[in-house]
């Protein structure tokens, strides 16, 4: 056997001591609950993995393109306060997530299988571009905005631009934290809702608008108050990275059924 089980009324102590799982109920039914409950735990650490991983390669990217062409697109405290808002609570949030629809009708996963498998890896690589792409966009528009013309290069640092680069970034990984809650199926399949995470994005969303646009706070920031065309043009762009993932989902779905039926599986 893979594993040892005992029984937790008539076992004795040695025996549960011993064993990997005890049944508390000695109901052999049991096992399959506990099956579909390892899965869920297991697959909602992919998926908090897969987020964190995405959007710190987001952070990454859009950093480094930034200091390649000259300009200060966010300040160390912008990304620790994404770190620990933006991203903690909707993690949080994923681990909370329930079973997906076909959690049991999944073949068991190989043992030696990475954490990584399944587009996961792939997933991260992709996304962490995408976002990070989206944030240096929002920066040069913001910049574009308030200095009435296009630049690709340029030195310093811009604070609309800056502002819209932060806003645009947490925005996007508050709605990526959605697409997160399955990582090979589409977002509109998912029906039963996660209550945590709607918790979640709404107080990261409140702490990012009050750190924009409460006098003093905004400040020490170095932001400043943006527009309302501005702060909807940051949101329109972050809303993209629903589309790209449900795409990039489809894609990889299709790849992999098409691959599992060339190997007659």
């Amino acid at each position: 056997a893979d594993i040892g089980i005992g029984m937790g009324i008539t076992g004795t102590d040695v025996t549960k001591g011993a064993a990997d799982m005890v049944l508390q109920d000695d109901n052999f039914a049991t096992i399959v609950t506990a099956v579909g409950e390892g899965r869920r735990i297991y697959d909602n650490i992919r998926k908090a993995i897969q987020f964190l991983l995405s959007s710190n390669l987001a952070e990454v990217v859009a950093v480094f393109f930034a200091t390649m062409l000259g300009f200060t697109l966010l300040r160390p405290m912008h990304l620790l306060w994404i770190n620990l808002i933006t991203d903690t609570f909707p993690a949080l949030a994923l681990g909370m997530e329930d079973g997906e629809s076909d959690l049991m009708k999944r073949k068991p996963r190989p043992s030696k299988e990475g954490i990584f498998a399944g587009g996961v890896g792939i997933n991260v690589v992709l996304q962490g571009i995408f976002i990070g792409l989206l944030t240096l966009l929002s920066y040069w528009i913001g910049h574009f905005i308030e200095a009435g013309k296009w630049e690709w290069t340029f030195n310093g640092m811009n604070e609309h631009g800056m502002t819209m680069a932060f806003l645009t970034l947490s925005m996007t990984e508050m709605f990526h934290a959605f697409n997160a809650r399955s990582i090979n199926h589409s977002l509109f399949t998912i029906k039963k809702q996660n209550k945590f995470m709607w918790g979640a994005f709404l107080l990261s969303l409140l702490l990012t608008v009050c750190v924009i646009y409460i006098p003093g706070l905004n400040t020490a920031f170095e932001f400043t108050a943006i527009s309302l065309k501005e702060f909807a043009i940051a949101i329109a762009l972050a809303i993209t990275v629903i589309p790209f993932t449900e795409i990039s989902k489809f894609v990889t779905n299709l790849v992999r059924k098409k691959r599992a039926e060339k190997n007659g599986l």
